[in-house]
């Protein structure tokens, strides 16, 4: 069994997925992960849908030097934006996955939540590509690692509504009792 960078506070009402050396930018993926980072499962995988037709764009928040701008990164308050379809595809793998590991362990599916998603750097593959004049420079590939976590989320309780005791202190009490006898007086 692999080690994740974050354990679950209830790991039998959780499930994760992880890929390894993963042949997909780490710059794009790691926005996007950031993107669906704390959703519910249902929305993530819609709006990730979404960004494939391009009617929704991954916010670049971090890795946004050169990037063009779009007014669909107006949503999250950004105006760098684009649609790296390779990451949220390779995203989108994950939370399927993870989700068929949550429906083996009997977890309701719409109560799932990405309580955790991480996205490291790999390590670079090395190729070389010929340059004028005889020269040669470095060709290197960026792959990462993603790893992720689904958590149920259990139901909110609500707040009581008794009001809280009032403590006070020997002086306070004692000021009260001098405010009660002034106004009995």
């Amino acid at each position: 069994m692999v080690r994740y960078a974050a354990t679950s506070a209830n790991p039998a009402k959780s499930a994760s997925a992880r890929g390894s050396y993963l042949r997909v930018s780490y710059k794009n993926t790691r926005e996007a992960a950031q993107a669906i980072s704390g959703w519910n499962l249902e929305k993530a995988q819609k709006y990730l849908d979404q960004v494939l037709d391009h009617q929704r764009a991954i916010p670049f928040r971090r890795f946004a030097h050169s990037i063009g701008r779009t007014s669909q990164g107006k949503e999250f308050g950004v105006t760098k934006a684009r649609w790296p379809a390779k990451s949220v595809n390779f995203i989108k793998d994950l939370l399927r996955n993870a989700q068929s590991n949550a429906e083996s362990k009997g977890l309701e599916v719409s109560k799932l939540k990405v309580s955790h998603i991480q996205v490291n750097q790999a390590p670079k593959q090395r190729r070389r590509t010929y340059r004028a004049h005889g020269r040669i420079n470095a060709y290197q590939s960026s792959p990462c690692h993603i790893e992720l976590i689904l958590t149920e989320e259990s139901e909110n309780v609500a707040k009581s509504d008794d009001a809280k005791k009032v403590r006070l202190n020997s002086r306070q009490k004692g000021r009260l009792v001098a405010q009660k006898r002034l106004t009995a007086a």
